[in-house]
């Protein structure tokens, strides 16, 4: 399989997560054998996105996704205009509504990580390897 990638600018709504899993899915449709990463990858998309809006993207600015993949990963990137908020593990309590979403990250991708972007936010990626 060799390199695809796909790129969108998506809305600070509670919409774009599942136009980022639409994405993901067309994407890794038209690759062979791009279904090994459907299900982390999904997961992992919806997150991270979902966190982009609800902590990462004032009013008025727009979110990037990045999605590229070929025959050993799949690499998640979502860009946001906030580079004071970066991504915290932290410990939710049982009866928490929030708090696990980079925890679920964490156990479907390789690695992950925050950068700076610029000229401003930051660019939360991760890696989901088959």
């Amino acid at each position: 399989m060799s390199s695809t990638s796909s790129t969108i600018w998506l809305p600070r709504s509670r919409r774009s997560p599942a136009e980022a899993r639409r994405r993901l899915f067309a994407l890794l449709s038209a690759v062979p054998d791009g279904g090994r990463f459907q299900d982390s990858g999904l997961l992992a998309v919806s997150e991270l996105v979902t966190n982009a809006v609800l902590h990462g993207t004032p009013h008025g600015y727009l979110i990037y996704l990045s999605l590229d993949v070929d025959s050993t990963r799949l690499r998640i990137e979502v860009h946001d205009a906030r580079r004071d908020r970066v991504p915290v593990l932290s410990a939710p309590g049982l009866a928490s509504e929030a708090g696990r979403g980079l925890h679920l990250v964490t156990s479907v991708a390789k690695r992950w990580g925050c950068c700076p972007r610029e000229p401003r936010g930051k660019i939360v990626w991760c890696e989901v390897a088959a």
